[in-house]
């Protein structure tokens, strides 16, 4: 076991306290109580550093009273209560905790020291080394030739001599020290009159406590003062004694979910900590977390934020924003649904730390005289709707669908801070206002929870006090133009960098919203009949789930899945949860349903069950009611290789693969007189590959329109082409797609169900026919790890903080990323740039047809019937045309009364 690295066993309650009391009061700038947060996480992270190959638990009592209340009611019973400036920072602290990935347990009816006892000693029956970290003595009882522990505060480190040492007895004899001499901490009473000199004079003496009450009559005996005299008072209190024994004694026997060999680290919540520490306002951990140097110097900006309730005043703004160069601009509103949302207030700023905001709608009881909207509005919409005048904002597409429901089509847009920070480094930072303040200006903001509230009770901005919505929404405005004056310049510094931001990026921000708007037609009665199949066709598997296992049970438990599939049929156990119960995940069940039918019953369950509950039931309820359509939201700052992603509802997951899938595509319809036409890049990363490799085996076959599935199978298998078989191309296909995704032998092995080592026999034999390939992946791997990121063929850079790391897996990880990324992110910009050309010919107005869709490499087009023919035409010379590849880009466009169809 010695090369197996020690568990680590933290005492959080006794962090949390010692952090509260040794650090000064600390607050953030709207007066929240972090010092305790801070020495506690500080403390951890500390540990992690210094036990890297570690698992680091983190163990805190629970709420409640113990078995040591049971057994003596007045156990800590003086303790005061938790001041109330400690209590707030409890949640935090426990929320940071599981957000780092560190084990965290806390289990009722017993202390922290109990739990972490019974971990120490099982792992010291193991052999295997525990470091404890706490500053408790109590928890020195519990070293052993394993068991260490460690004070992070002083940096002490305290094994079986060091206690022996510190103490001048064996940790074998701490209970008994502590049983004689009492706590007052804990109220623990121990023998009146005894101390800690007449403590160790008994012990080291005659011994414990069952060897002293065995020899009352030799303590008279002993050397040190007021031992003639002690023997009657230790008779007398013996009752005393035991039950202080027994109170200070931490408990090894806890019945817990985990053993020592369960505990792990796991991959941080990288989102939560930056939530956590922008909140808590730990600038320098953030800036850590989020990477790219040293954290900024907060700016010292004089800010003067003004609060626009008169004409006078709001002309005079007017009068700024008509001849300022460039002026931020954000709209606040009453939703965050961009098709029902209305205007609340606008803020606007001109130069920094200079900022309006103008309430509009605020309708609490009591709200302040406001300017009128509509006659507002009226006045802003020639400002707005002027392409000349350079308007910055942060999610500006939101804005603009925004005022498009007040009559204004929002024009000259000249930068979003968002796709800024998004193209200046997609995988360093989320690129939401209140990070990016943190990040790039060293400034935390005011947050919305903090004027609105949480949860259920949050008041929308309409119900919000103008004194306090005043200086919120024009912090957005003024630091929106901060950010930019910071970002821009990065952008510049980069030119590749400032193309894809200024020819592809803020382009499709109008794209975007019009696509948005326009929205996607369903037939709710196909979805509604669907959902009644899928029902049925679900009680009819639960039925012969429960015949196939032989008793009913709750086909959607982990827990009695497992117990069913493991102790009742005794099926192989494949994998296990981190708990170390069987896993019944859904590769898990994948791998299973090769040979059993309960599990292939149970995939196929869960796969209708998620069709049901997230499309066919859900869909129709997303369907607005004003327009009969439902209205997606893009993102263009999500995904880390420019890929766009959607939600509410998301349009990227609609399996297509399955025939219940396929029904679901069915349901987005044409209107009458139109026709739906779906217009998909064909293989469009293999052609990519096929490029930026220039592999002349590749390149031939997409030159000469072979079926490259094909191609591939006849030179990997070495037949002609015409005698390749189905099963060939589609191993074949495997490996196309799986090496431009990094696949390995092991992963395409699983893939085909084949050995590994005919696997690696294919893979070799691919790149001996395509060597090309082979030295673009070298090439690109080196590459990555000179430079730390890779590029698409238009500029976009994906970084890959990993490719330099220690851990081999990750290194391994980020591999895959650097040969995927140049290939995936140039599909993405080249669909974002036919978007925006089929945009621009569909704004002549020469055809009747708009985009609704935008799914992965397709477009989709509500076309009129009698004009499908040219425009299918036109649209695959548009996207065709999106890339000078050195392959054809091959468009195939389909045409139906639905999306199925045309697809």
């Amino acid at each position: 076991m010695a090369s197996t690295p020690p568990i680590v066993l933290v005492d959080g309650s006794s962090y949390v306290y010692r952090a509260f009391h040794a650090l000064p009061m600390l607050t953030t700038s709207e007066g929240r109580n972090t010092g305790a947060v801070r020495g506690v996480i500080s403390m951890l992270r500390k540990l992690v550093a210094d036990y890297p190959e570690s698992p680091v638990a983190v163990v805190f009592d629970a709420k409640g009273k113990t078995f040591r209340d049971d057994i003596f009611a007045e156990y800590k019973a003086q303790r005061p209560p938790m001041p109330d400036e400690l209590r707030e920072q409890i949640e935090p602290i426990h929320a940071i905790v599981k957000a780092m990935g560190l084990p965290f347990l806390c289990v009722e009816g017993v202390e922290a020291d109990d739990v972490i006892g019974t971990l120490a000693r099982q792992a010291s029956q193991q052999g295997r080394d525990v470091v404890i970290s706490t500053g408790d003595k109590d928890m020195a009882q519990l070293v052993d030739s394993h068991t260490t522990l460690v004070n992070t505060m002083t940096g002490t480190v305290m094994d079986e001599a060091g206690v022996e040492e510190k103490f001048g007895i064996p940790p074998s004899l701490i209970i008994d020290f502590l049983a004689l001499m009492g706590d007052k901490v804990d109220n623990i009473p121990g023998v009146p009159g005894v101390g800690e000199k007449t403590a160790l004079g008994l012990l080291q003496g005659l011994g414990g406590l069952d060897e002293i009450y065995a020899a009352l009559d030799k303590v008279a005996e002993l050397s040190f003062r007021g031992a003639k005299s002690l023997g009657p008072k230790l008779e007398a209190e013996k009752d005393k004694a035991y039950l202080s024994y027994e109170l200070a004694t931490i408990k090894t026997d806890v019945d817990l979910e985990q053993t020592p060999d369960q505990l792990a680290n796991g991959e941080p919540d990288n989102e939560a900590l930056v939530d956590w520490f922008t909140r808590m306002e730990f600038r320098s951990w953030l800036e850590e977390l989020l990477g790219e140097g040293e954290a900024p110097v907060a700016e010292q900006v004089d800010t003067q934020y003004e609060l626009v309730t008169s004409q006078a005043d709001f002309d005079r703004w007017l009068q700024q924003l008509q001849t300022a160069a460039l002026f931020a601009f954000d709209t606040e509103t009453t939703s965050l649904n961009y098709m029902e949302a209305r205007v609340v207030g606008v803020s606007f700023a001109v130069e920094a730390g200079k900022a309006a905001y103008v309430p509009l709608a605020h309708d609490y009881l009591g709200a302040p005289e406001q300017l009128d909207r509509d006659a507002a509005l009226a006045q802003l919409k020639p400002l707005l709707e002027d392409p000349e005048l350079a308007k910055i904002g942060q999610n500006l597409k939101y804005d603009a669908s925004v005022l498009a429901n007040h009559g204004i089509e929002l024009r000259g847009i000249a930068y979003d801070t968002m796709l800024e920070s998004y193209v200046l480094n997609s995988t360093a930072t989320r690129h939401d206002m209140d990070s990016l303040a943190l990040k790039y200006l060293g400034q935390a903001t005011i947050h919305f929870e903090d004027i609105a509230g949480k949860g259920a009770k949050q008041l929308t901005f309409n119900q919000i006090k103008v004194e306090e919505a005043g200086p919120y929404a024009a912090e957005d405005a003024d630091i929106t133009l901060r950010l930019h004056q910071t970002l821009w310049p990065k952008l510049e510094e980069q030119g590749s960098l400032a193309s894809v931001f200024r020819d592809i990026e803020l382009p499709l921000v109008p794209v975007l919203s019009r696509i948005e708007r326009q929205g996607a037609l369903l037939s709710t009665e196909l979805l509604h009949r669907q959902s009644k199949e899928l029902g049925q066709r679900l009680e009819e598997l639960k039925a012969g789930a429960y015949e196939l296992a032989g008793q009913e049970f709750n086909l959607g438990s982990p827990k009695q899945l497992g117990e069913i599939l493991f102790d009742k049929l005794e099926l192989p156990v494949i994998k296990k949860t981190p708990k170390g119960a069987p896993s019944t995940a859904e590769e898990v069940l994948a791998e299973l349903a090769l040979d059993y039918p309960l599990p292939k019953l149970l995939l196929e369950y869960r796969s209708l069950s998620k069709l049901k509950s997230t499309y066919t039931d859900k869909l129709p309820e997303m369907v607005n009611p004003q327009t009969g359509r439902v209205h997606t939201s893009y993102h263009q700052a999500v995904a880390a290789t420019g890929r766009l992603s959607s939600s509410d509802p998301n349009l990227q997951n609609i399996p297509i693969r399955t025939e219940e899938g396929r029904r679901i595509r069915q349901a987005f319809i044409a209107p009458e007189g139109y026709r739906i036409v779906a217009a998909d890049y064909s293989q469009i990363e293999l052609r990519i590959m096929a490029h930026l490799s220039a592999d002349p085996g590749l390149l031939a076959a997409f030159q000469e329109g072979l079926d490259v599935h094909r191609a591939t199978a006849a030179e990997v298998f070495e037949v002609d082409l015409e005698e390749v078989s189905a099963e060939q191309r589609r191993k074949a296909k495997a490996i196309n797609f799986g090496l431009i995704y990094g696949m390995s032998a092991f992963g395409l092995a699983k893939q085909l169900h084949l050995g590994r080592n005919e696997a690696q026999a294919y893979i070799d034999r691919y790149f001996e026919r395509y060597p090309g390939v082979a030295r673009y992946m070298d090439r690109t791997r080196a590459l990555a790890k000179e430079q730390g990121y890779v590029e698409t063929l238009f500029g976009r850079r994906l970084y890959l903080p990993e490719i330099n790391a220690r851990n081999k897996m990750r290194v391994q990880a980020a591999e895959r990323t650097a040969i995927n990324a140049p290939m995936q992110g140039t599909a993405a910009d080249i669909i974002k740039r036919a978007m925006l050309a089929v945009d621009a010919w569909l704004g002549q107005g020469e055809a009747d047809a708009r985009m609704v869709m935008q799914v992965h490499d397709e477009l989709v087009l509500e076309v009129a019937a009698d004009q499908v023919d040219p425009v299918c035409e036109q649209l695959c010379s548009l996207m065709s045309g999106a890339a000078d590849l050195s392959v054809p880009l091959l468009v195939e466009a389909g045409v139906g009364d639905n999306w199925d169809e045309a697809h």
